[in-house]
């Protein structure tokens, strides 16, 4: 049970431990806590944590002229199934929009049918294929959104 209110909000430094925690319990492919802490201190970097007193999880995202990126979206294992995953893509789409971007990207697992049914399900859809992009062969799908 939360012991308060789902919150997203801008990540700062002071949540790099919490992220690189669920990074490592959660990411296929973890982020070190010294690369957590150096996107947050990039001011080109858009950062969310979803917290309800204390971080459930995060999206770490770029933003480049019109364009964005999902680097890392995690929610920590505990605190799946509750909406966390889709309140992080909702509360990056209004900052994207925020900062002029209008077209976004993300590769996922071609095995994480989950993820792919939430990103889906918010408008993302296919745009391409990386044979064997990850280390231990899984193909990446590369999604699509257009933010407006």
């Amino acid at each position: 049970m939360r012991s308060s209110p789902l919150r997203i909000r801008a990540a700062t430094e002071a949540d790099t431990a919490a992220i690189a925690s669920t990074e490592r319990v959660a990411a296929h492919r973890p982020w070190s806590t010294v690369d957590v802490a150096s996107h947050l201190r990039d001011p080109a970097r858009l950062s969310l944590v979803a917290e309800d007193g204390s971080a459930l999880g995060h999206v770490l995202a770029s933003a480049a002229a019109d364009e964005g990126e999902v680097l890392s979206i995690a929610v920590h294992p505990d605190a799946r199934r509750r909406g966390i995953g889709r309140a992080l893509l909702l509360g990056l789409h209004a900052r994207w929009r925020g900062v002029g971007v209008t077209t976004g990207w993300l590769e996922v697992r071609a095995d994480n049918t989950p993820a792919q049914a939430l990103y889906r399900s918010e408008g993302w859809c296919d745009a391409g294929r990386r044979k064997a992009y990850y280390r231990d062969g899984v193909d990446a799908l590369v999604m699509r959104r257009e933010v407006v």
